[in-house]
């Protein structure tokens, strides 16, 4: 689960990792830069390969105290905090690189640059907002890069995600049954505490992007990169399930019963565009000093919406009235910001074998003023130490690195139902959530890397 730099996942490899990605954008030290930096390739000789996976452990609460809710017909919602609401994961990667002739290399990746995961207890206060909220993305990366042999390269990479999503929350029916049953409230109350209506949509897609890279040698000791990435919009095509929906069924001796809905529908999810740049500079024989800058255009992501792919005949869609192609069934305003993310590190060669690494980077969240209980997001601070091995006769180098974020503050959560056509306007129902999340979260990596 990512809760800054949007749903990106910064735990790529060890090497990185251990100096919080500062100077990537410059620094080639093994098959890694597929991802950083495709022309970093041109720093390698002959083939490379880099594999490993990190640890990503991250606490994500409501605190006590600070959460309520309300229902459609604007009634207080009671229930727990939701638990502790985010996984550990674990992100493998694999990387390779094969140098063709002095002035041309290639190289091929397989890692994960994007997630999200989420799951609240069933008793959440505000279930009807969240539930279950899953993003895995897994990107095939091949590479080329290119150089003139007087300190310039450059390199151009792919990255073909395959991505899969799921989003679900339970679904207040007390308006439903009360504008299109025609139910007293205290009905509407027995339905939606009888019959646990579950909404529940699952999707992928295939999208790609390119990654175009720059390196170029200032000196024998500095060296600086940069690297732009171009953005898409996945389309994660599933179907909807709407289970648990109460239905009149004119019987006056059993007057409801339960029925499923189903529908075949669209998520688009916005991918950003994003530029980096870092510079890498050796001090003396034993200090390399590292920093970087990104800038990714998060405001690219608007809403989280639902889309009919069976246009006003879709059941689900039938049912809660939407009319029109561009309507969605469900709509969730994100309006994010584009955000920077900083970086310094530093590496100290203790001999030809040892070195420790040491790395902080302040990551800003692209939430600002729609903060969600599927995403509660901060600011972030990350401090990270690594240690690599390196065995030069072999060509194995070991890398591991640990690191911890501090958020700047408690992510305060304030869900409404908005309107699709004016999310700034006033909410299209009563039902509200809001809460303040203790955030903290901790991260170990480990990296394998041979050269040949």
């Amino acid at each position: 689960m990512a809760l800054a730099g949007g749903f990106s996942l910064n735990e790529q490899c060890a090497c990185a990792m251990g100096v919080a990605n500062a100077g990537m954008a410059a620094n080639a030290e093994n098959a890694t830069t597929v991802l950083f930096n495709p022309a970093g390739m041109s720093q390698l000789s002959g083939t490379n390969v880099s594999f490993g996976a990190a640890y990503l452990d991250i606490d994500a609460e409501a605190k006590s105290g600070t959460y309520s809710a309300t229902d459609s017909l604007g009634q207080p919602y009671y229930g727990s905090g939701g638990g502790d609401i985010a996984d550990p994961a674990l992100l493998p990667n694999i990387y390779i690189t094969h140098e063709v002739s002095d002035s041309i290399d290639v190289g091929f990746g397989i890692h994960a640059p994007y997630g999200l995961a989420a799951d609240y207890d069933n008793d959440f206060t505000g279930r009807y907002f969240a539930d279950k909220t899953e993003l895995t993305v897994i990107s095939f990366t091949p590479a080329l890069a290119v150089n003139n042999g007087k300190g310039l390269s450059m390199g151009v990479a792919l990255n073909i995600m395959y991505a899969e999503g799921r989003l679900s929350r339970y679904q207040d029916v007390r308006a439903l049954a009360v504008g299109r049953m025609g139910a007293d409230p205290a009905t509407a109350n027995y339905l939606a505490d009888t019959y646990d209506t579950y909404a529940d949509v699952e999707g992928d897609d295939i999208g790609v992007t390119m990654r175009v890279g720059f390196q170029y040698d200032l000196s024998s000791a500095t060296r600086i990169g940069l690297t732009a990435q171009t953005g898409t919009e996945l389309e994660l095509d599933g179907d909807m399930e709407l289970s648990q929906l109460p239905v009149a069924t004119g019987n006056p001796a059993a007057p409801f019963t339960s029925t499923t809905l189903k529908e075949d529908v669209t998520v688009p999810l916005a991918i950003p565009e994003s530029i980096t740049v870092g510079i890498r500079h050796q001090l003396n024989d034993s200090v390399t000093l590292l920093a970087g800058a990104t800038y990714a255009l998060w405001s690219n992501f608007e809403e989280l919406d639902i889309f009919s792919r069976e246009g006003d005949s879709g059941a689900i869609s039938a049912l809660k009235g939407r009319t029109g192609d561009e309507n969605p069934i469900t709509h969730i305003t994100e309006e994010w910001k584009n955000t920077w993310q900083f970086n310094v590190g530093a590496v100290w060669q203790l001999n030809p074998v040892w070195a420790l690494k040491a790395g902080y980077a302040f990551d800003e969240s692209p939430v600002d003023q729609y903060v969600t209980a599927r995403i509660p997001s901060e600011d972030r601070h990350w401090l990270t130490l690594g240690a690599q091995w390196k065995d030069m006769a072999s060509g194995w180098t070991v890398d591991a690195a640990v690191g911890t974020l501090i958020f700047n503050d408690d992510a305060e959560v304030y869900d409404r139902e908005y309107a699709h056509t004016d999310p700034t306007g006033a909410p299209v129902s009563l039902s509200s959530y809001e809460g303040e999340y203790d955030l903290s979260a901790w991260s170990a990596s480990v990296q394998i890397s041979k050269a040949f």
